[in-house]
């Protein structure tokens, strides 16, 4: 018998709204962890806030809807605000009722930016890693270290001349051209005698420059929309970009990500945060542990800080004037570090497709870095039902 197209039009809902997600939805076991990490996290959230004044969202609430987003690619607050407000998945996650309100963006977006500082996205990090469950997981003598580029919210064209007595190019990036100028702002000799044109079409803000011959460095130019960016490229044929490079320290067990960071690009912080991360994550340690790293890592002076570290280090060895000699090479660890420490190249393939990291959508390095230690903290619980089931 053919069904209806009719609307039913009931007034009340008695399907509780945790009834409505599948027992084996995998966001089910992701929350179980948030929540028993946040909760870990108590004491720190009450320092953050007063005791009086008027109630700000919950910082409970605000990190898993910053989860939610960066777990579904949600490329924006406005958008995550809007899809909040029919997506039942979305709002059992965060913890909101059916007919609870959800928060205008922009005072989620001024909300987030006071919680989810640098300290707070490595203690959100640390806390899930030290649950009841994950801890077991995580390898405490072997990992690896690599670093990325990101691309920084800024354009090639905001990339200009750090004095500011020289005098202004006429053909500056969002200056008019001749044509399209007011006839005021034109010499004499180049006034038409024809009426002035309308105000909205006199600018053209994304006016063509073209870069060839001139020549640009950090040290003589700085980008006017993030100064924090550097021009930088990681690797010959490719073209320089502004960017921030984001460094990871990868434990090689089951390749879950233990430390995150991320510097200005220049040659050396690739090195200089690698030791500076494994300082933190196993600070005055007496064992031996093993670090895996690709070439960029291969220096004398990395090795030497290794070793003087209690770091065995397991960097790819170069065929001419290596560092690295047959005493660490002839040994089966070392050619399983050399294997296990390409899966980071996953950790960052998922940060920057899935968590929008190819380029960061915020300015100023701080901001930049707290958002890049979150995303490799939600890439670890993307990962974890699966091998929790395992």
């Amino acid at each position: 018998m053919r069904g209806t197209d009719e609307v039913s039009g009931s007034l009340f809902s008695y399907v509780d709204l945790e009834d409505r997600i599948p027992a084996r939805h995998p966001l089910r076991k992701i929350r179980q962890i948030v929540n028993d990490a946040l909760a870990s996290l108590d004491g720190d959230f009450d320092r953050l806030y007063a005791d009086l004044g008027r109630l700000s969202i919950a910082p409970e609430r605000l990190i898993r809807a910053c989860l939610i987003q960066i777990l579904f690619s949600i490329r924006s607050e406005r958008q995550l605000m809007e899809q909040m407000q029919y997506n039942l998945l979305f709002r059992w996650f965060v913890g909101r009722g059916i007919d609870d309100p959800v928060w205008v963006p922009t005072v989620f977006t001024k909300n987030r930016d006071r919680l989810l500082t640098t300290d707070m996205s490595r203690k959100v990090m640390a806390a899930i890693l030290a649950h009841a469950e994950v801890a077991p997981l995580l390898s405490d003598d072997h990992f690896s270290v690599d670093g990325t580029l990101i691309k920084a919210w800024a354009s090639m064209k905001s990339f200009k001349p750090k004095t500011e007595d020289s005098p202004p190019d006429d053909d500056e990036p969002g200056d008019p051209p001749v044509q399209n100028r007011a006839p005021e702002d034109l010499p004499a000799e180049t006034k038409p005698e024809t009426a002035p044109m309308p105000r909205s079409t006199r600018r053209n803000r994304n006016a063509e420059v073209d870069f060839k011959g001139e020549k640009r460095s950090n040290k003589t130019h700085a980008s006017t929309s993030d100064p924090d960016a550097r021009l930088y490229k990681k690797s010959l044929g490719t073209g320089a970009i502004l960017c921030f490079m984001g460094h990871a320290l990868m434990e090689n067990r089951h390749g879950l990500t233990v430390q995150g960071d991320l510097t200005q690009a220049d040659g050396q912080a690739e090195r200089k945060s690698a030791l500076d991360m494994v300082h933190r994550h196993s600070p005055g340690s007496t064992r031996r542990l093993t670090l895996g790293a690709d070439k960029a890592y291969h220096t004398a002076g990395f090795v030497a800080a290794c070793r003087q570290a209690c770091l065995t280090p397991h960097v790819a060895q170069k065929s001419l004037y290596s560092a690295i000699d047959h005493r660490t090479t002839r040994h089966k660890g070392y050619a399983l570090s050399q294997k296990h420490r390409k899966r980071i190249e996953e950790t960052f393939g998922w940060s920057k497709t899935v968590g929008g990291m190819v380029q960061t959508v915020y300015r100023g390095l701080e901001r930049v870095r707290a958002r890049f230690i979150f995303t490799l903290a939600a890439g670890n619980l993307a990962r974890l039902p699966r091998l929790l089931a395992a």
